[in-house]
């Protein structure tokens, strides 16, 4: 855990006690602040005062005394409505930050020279703040990863000379973390998503752009450029004397990394160069990999790493659990696990890599629904759709692709394995990608994706792959 100093002898509130508003209060406690801390849900509250926290209603508590409000990321700042302790805090004059913001003042505080990598964007950060990691420690580097990924940033190892953090961020976080200044910020792409939260494509375009933007001195932001949001924040960041490393997988660059099909190409001074070849590399299949790829590579090489120990990272990543994740043989069928596909162009990158494809889809829609992913139907035989969007997926479908209503997971799994084995395709593959958030049925992604996993593995008959992963 990394202490945080800087709130010593301060009164300061954490609202929002899942495992990182605990972390940070328990953070914040350990560096000698007096920390109250609150919940909407009483369990939450209980599980606070197990751990020994001090927990008092913040609508009945003394505002003028607090230094700051530590915001949980899911607790809404400013869309659909600023959440009750927001207004008080904004009533009162009381800073409102989050986890990030902590980290970010600590490292100020402690090791500003500390190398920080931050990276954001709307799909694949996950992945790329996962590859950048190992890329660190395949070469011998001490890697630490966290943030949105998974373990909370105040739970990592605390700073030392030669730690390297690496930290998924979210456009929640971006919002509660003024003072974010990574030595390299990657923004890898911006597609209409979280506008409940934001208001606009616009707001939401803005707050990733600021992670890119405000890195420290001599950093380097890398930004993908492959829509119009990263290709005009590229532009604004470079114009304001920051050094940028743009990636792009449409199309060859003058300057900057590029993908040439497989191949990780760099090019500069008129000419171009081989960075790496992702062929035969399973954990990096697909252009959005590629993409993944290209901004992660850009980071290492930023960072010191040259481009033997990026290669050999690269050759030996195992990829992340819920991400187009292949879990599962059952002769030629493919099953592929790829829940974290929560919205329409996260799902198009897993359609975009196979060619018989046998599609559940379906749960809590997002706005636009699967009209966006006509490109693909050629390359889906069928659609097995579950939960609220069934419905209205079936009519976006109809007449395009052959689908069934199958209400439930396990009964799409049954339906389409089933389809799948009778298919003369060299390689069917039987593909979750929902293109919709998880809260109809399941209460996170990852809880969706594990589903999909126990009903696939409980065939008989099924060749188990590394679900590990």
């Amino acid at each position: 855990m990394i202490p945080v100093t800087t709130f010593a002898g301060k009164r300061i509130a954490v609202f929002g006690l899942g495992r990182s508003g605990l972390v940070a209060a328990q953070a914040l406690a350990e560096g000698g602040a007096q920390v109250v801390v609150y919940d909407d849900d009483e369990k939450s509250v209980a599980r606070a005062k197990a751990a020994g926290l001090t927990a008092q209603d913040l609508r009945a508590s003394d505002w003028s005394s607090l230094a700051a409000l530590v915001l949980a990321p899911g607790v809404p700042l400013t869309h659909p409505r600023p959440h009750w302790s927001v207004l008080l805090a904004r009533q009162t004059g009381v800073e409102i930050i989050g986890d990030i913001e902590l980290f970010c003042r600590e490292r100020a505080a402690v090791m500003a020279r500390c190398p920080l990598v931050a990276v954001t964007g709307t799909n694949g950060k996950s992945t790329t703040t996962a590859l950048i990691a190992h890329l660190l420690k395949s070469a011998g580097r001490d890697a630490q990863l966290g943030g949105n990924i998974g373990v909370p940033v105040l739970a990592l190892a605390p700073f030392a000379p030669g730690r390297i953090y690496v930290l998924e961020v979210s456009s929640y976080q971006i919002d509660l973390a003024p003072s974010l200044r990574p030595s390299v910020g990657v923004l890898l792409n911006v597609t209409e998503d979280h506008l409940d939260r934001h208001g606009t494509i616009e707001n939401y375009a803005a707050i990733k752009e600021r992670l890119a933007a405000r890195i420290e001195s001599g950093g380097t932001a890398v930004v993908g450029i492959d829509d119009e949001w990263t290709r005009a924040a590229a532009r604004r960041i470079a114009d304001a004397g920051r050094r940028v490393e743009c990636v792009s997988v449409r199309s060859p660059l003058g300057e900057g990394l590029y993908a040439e099909n497989s191949r990780i190409m760099r090019a500069g001074k008129g000419r171009s160069e081989l960075l790496a070849d992702l062929a035969g590399i399973a954990s990096l299949r697909g252009l959005h990999n590629a993409q993944n790829a290209g901004c992660a590579i850009a980071a290492a090489l930023a960072l010191g790493l040259d481009i033997a120990e990026v290669r050999k990272g690269l050759a030996t990543f195992p990829g992340l659990a819920h991400r187009m994740q292949p879990i599962a043989r059952w002769g030629r069928v493919l099953f592929v696990n790829d829940s974290k596909a929560t919205n329409a162009d996260s799902a198009a990158r897993a359609l975009s890599s196979f060619q018989d494809i046998f599609w559940i889809a379906g749960g809590r829609p997002k706005t636009g629904g699967i009209t966006s992913l006509a490109g693909y139907f050629p390359r889906i035989r069928k659609a097995y759709l579950i939960g609220e969007a069934a419905e209205e997926f079936a009519r976006t479908l109809d007449g395009k692709v052959a689908c069934e209503i199958s209400v439930t997971l396990e009964r799409a799994v049954a339906a389409a394995a089933r389809d799948a084995e009778a298919s003369t395709a060299a390689e069917p593959v039987v593909l979750l990608s929902p293109a919709c958030a998880s809260f109809d049925q399941y209460p996170n992604f990852e809880v969706r994706g594990q589903a999909f996993v126990d009903a696939v593995m409980a065939m008989p008959g099924i060749d188990h792959l590394d679900v590990s992963r």
